[in-house]
């Protein structure tokens, strides 16, 4: 995937992955100082009563690298403990 300048850091890499109304979006950025983050976006199409269109409600999550392992074990702990119910 090309680089792509976005608001002062450059996306590196991404991932979509469409799952019913929601959207998740995993993006690896790189800072001013060339280090590397990754950001989680889950994005939900919503209806506007107002105008009768559509917005898009986003939640975003910033990961840095010092802590990529305590979260994957945390998430393979939790989607584990799921599996297992």
């Amino acid at each position: 995937m090309e680089e792509q300048k976005n608001n002062g850091r450059e996306e590196i890499y991404s991932e979509k992955v469409k799952a019913g109304k929601r959207t998740y979006f995993f993006d690896v950025k790189s800072t001013r100082s060339n280090d590397y983050y990754l950001t989680i976006t889950e994005s939900k199409k919503r209806f506007n009563k107002d105008d009768e269109g559509f917005t898009y409600e986003k939640h975003k999550i910033f990961l840095y690298k010092e802590d990529f392992n305590k979260f994957m074990e945390a998430l393979n702990n939790t989607v584990n403990h799921v599996k297992m119910t």
